[in-house]
């Protein structure tokens, strides 16, 4: 039952007020109450009193539209404690205000100088500011650079936070007016991608990106050829728990510069996961979302297609710390799967199927999906290390794949090029027989430990079962027209490595060379 209280409530009326209230009440003792309090102005220990004794009667009771005058009293005064007590939101415009970020649930739009307000698509939306002050708070006592809420708003039929943003400008607005600065946003866009991907989250604080992301493969599943639904579902369930933070909609229009410093903003989708999930998203908001028509991004971020195609290179590369275009291809791979089942099953849900327009996009996005599902065994990867086909034509991209990272670990240039030897015989070797007459993959991985300072390079195969290490060393004293050809390989990765080991498990060749650096 709703009772409207409004003007002034003192010594004079309470008890006129209070009789037309219980007049009301007459025979409806055990209902809810909600008092409407958004018209009054005043209360005194009298109207206290009216309030107390109908708490009595009707414990049930609620009061709304609370003037920020009259909240503190009541708040002084312990009602607050006692009874559920909503405060009146200010009412505020976004007529005419820029608008500087947009995510999953809601818009970003600067209101003045100062400040900004995001706007939620949800009328009903208490209950999800509620969840994004906490998250927020959760990640910036984790060392997430990042802005809070510090009011709710009304904005006309649906609810605002509102944050202190003063004189940020995006990331998208960055690209968008001074281009020459693309690297540099490259460089801050990534460090805080890599912080927020290095931070542990304790258990049960964030949702599990991995759960919503199964939601999306079982709907796609009867969408798809049943082959290829089950492979996505599958593979999608191989995904380990990671309990890392994840953005979930990490995009330049979320990344603000404020007086030099980065910050994280729109942070209702923060999450935990592996990154595949992260990189999902970022890859349709730079291209997928764009691939049918490439003016979408410039609606969405305020820049052209190329501008996003180059950036999310770029970006994929330095997150990834290769410039190995296999590596780099793979990687974006897994994550167009992702982005392609959450981007169709959007389309399809919001009957995007009933438009040319829609069905033709939706055609592309499931061809580029069926054509990736064929070709592609596993959707998580490593920093790492590379998965491509053991073809002799790819030795260059893995010996520059391993070069990279013994650079980085400090190798000086004689053990590189002692290890490059080693990797092309191994390589060639992976290449020659494993699959013979069928092609195949192979994975290279590039571990680097300290203390001493050791390099571990693992290729692992699906080929016949081969052990290079049970062949016996060539008699390399033997005169020229005595020795038979073969064999030099492994004996030249033998003397260059300093240890060397293999083993068959699971159906791989997993063969393991060390390297002291």
């Amino acid at each position: 039952m709703k009772i409207e209280l409004k003007g002034r409530i003192d010594s004079n009326n309470a008890p006129q007020i209070e009789k037309e209230i219980m007049d009301q009440l007459e025979g409806k003792h055990d209902t809810s109450v909600v008092i409407d309090a958004s018209k009054l102005v005043y209360i005194s220990s009298a109207g206290l009193r009216v309030i107390l004794r109908l708490k009595k009667t009707c414990p049930d009771l609620t009061i709304t539209g609370v003037s920020s005058e009259v909240y503190e009293i009541l708040e002084m005064t312990g009602f607050t404690e006692m009874m559920t007590v909503e405060k009146a939101y200010r009412v505020v415009s976004v007529e005419g205000c820029e608008e500087i970020g947009r995510g999953a649930n809601g818009t970003i739009y600067r209101i003045d100088q100062d400040n900004v307000v995001k706007v939620y698509k949800n009328a009903d939306a208490l209950a999800d500011i509620q969840h994004e002050r906490e998250v927020a708070k959760l990640a910036l006592i984790l060392g997430i650079p990042t802005a809070i809420s510090y009011d709710v708003v009304r904005v006309g039929e649906s609810y605002g936070s509102v944050f202190e943003l003063l004189n940020a400008e995006s990331f998208s607005k960055i690209l968008a007016t001074e281009p020459e600065k693309m690297d540099w946003c490259v460089q801050e866009f990534t460090k805080l991608l890599k912080k927020i991907h290095s931070t542990v989250v304790p258990e049960g604080k964030l949702p599990d990106m991995k759960e919503r992301a199964l939601s999306w493969g079982h709907y796609m599943q009867e969408h798809l050829p049943k082959e290829a639904g089950g492979k996505l579902v599958r593979m999608l369930e191989a995904i380990p728990h990671d309990d890392h933070m994840i953005h979930g909609d990490y995009h330049t229009k979320n990344v603000e510069l404020q007086n030099d410093e980065v910050l994280l903003i729109d942070m209702d989708t923060l999450a935990v996961g592996h990154p595949v999930f992260e990189l999902a998203s970022m890859y349709n908001s730079f291209l997928g979302y764009s691939e049918y028509n490439p003016e979408n991004i410039l609606r969405f971020q305020g820049f052209d297609h190329a501008t996003g195609e180059a950036f999310w290179q770029k970006t994929l590369s330095a997150y990834l710390g290769t410039a190995c275009p296999t590596k780099i291809r793979e990687v974006e791979d897994k994550a167009r799967i992702i982005g392609y089942t959450r981007m169709i099953r959007r389309s399809l849900r919001r009957n995007k199927q009933d438009t040319e327009d829609g069905r033709a996009e939706i055609a592309l996005w499931e061809k580029h999906l069926l054509e990736l599902l064929e070709k592609t065994d596993s959707l998580t990867f490593t920093l790492n290390e590379m998965e491509l086909e053991a073809a002799r034509e790819n030795l260059e991209e893995v010996q520059a794949f391993v070069d990279e990272r013994l650079e980085k670990a400090g190798s000086d240039n004689k053990t590189r090029m002692q290890i490059s030897v080693a990797v092309e015989e191994i390589f060639i070797n992976i290449a020659s027989y494993a699959y013979a007459p069928d092609k195949g993959n192979a994975v290279v991985r590039v571990e680097v430990t300290e203390d001493p300072v050791t390099v571990m390079i693992t290729f692992i195969d699906h080929g016949v079962p081969y052990d290079p290490l049970a062949r016996e060393n060539p008699d390399i004293k033997l005169p020229a027209e005595e020795r038979t050809p073969g064999g030099l390989g492994i004996f030249m990765t033998k003397k260059i490595m300093d240890d060397m080991t293999y083993e068959y498990k699971d159906g791989q060749n997993i063969l393991a060379l060390k390297k002291n650096l």
